[in-house]
């Protein structure tokens, strides 16, 4: 297979040039209010998102769609919510990366508290990869990629994305 990697760049220019407004206007949204995964296993999920990566669980309901469903929230900063929904009885097995479907979360934190989580994914033995000196990739007991990201939200690798 052959890419033709300058059509790629000059379509993503052009692209830039469409469509990124000097001007941008206010979004319609208030935030993202949650995003939701599948637990295999709400104990283990809440060991691992509560203690390991230190999100405190802020409720535990029942699913409304699912009976005997729980819909579990942790707070990750900045009024947002990662959310997680179990489905006791339907066997849905570990996450899958496929094209098309989630790649990865990344979430900000201080730099101080990446150093302090990327020692604490070292101890536990989680397998982890560092990126560039500010992100480090991870799955978690479900196998969501997860991105720790010490760059400050609206930032990407020194560059303004926000």
């Amino acid at each position: 297979m052959s890419i033709d990697y300058p059509a790629i760049e000059a379509a993503r220019e052009r692209i830039k040039a469409e469509h990124l407004r000097e001007h941008r206007p206010q979004s319609s949204a208030r935030g993202l209010h949650h995003f939701a995964l599948i637990s295999s296993d709400v104990e283990t999920t809440i060991a691992f998102y509560q203690d390991l990566l230190e999100f405190p669980l802020t409720e535990i309901i029942e699913n409304r769609d699912y009976q005997g469903s729980n819909h579990f929230f942790f707070d990750i900063g900045n009024g947002n919510l990662l959310a997680f929904f179990d489905f006791p009885g339907l066997d849905l097995g570990p996450c899958k990366e496929v094209l098309g479907g989630l790649h990865h979360i990344a979430i900000s934190v201080e730099p101080m508290a990446w150093e302090r989580l990327r020692g604490k994914l070292e101890a536990a033995g989680v397998p982890h990869r560092v990126e560039s000196g500010v992100s480090i990739y991870f799955m978690d007991p479900d196998g969501a990629r997860l991105e720790l990201l010490a760059d400050p939200l609206g930032e990407m690798y020194g560059s303004r994305v926000l």
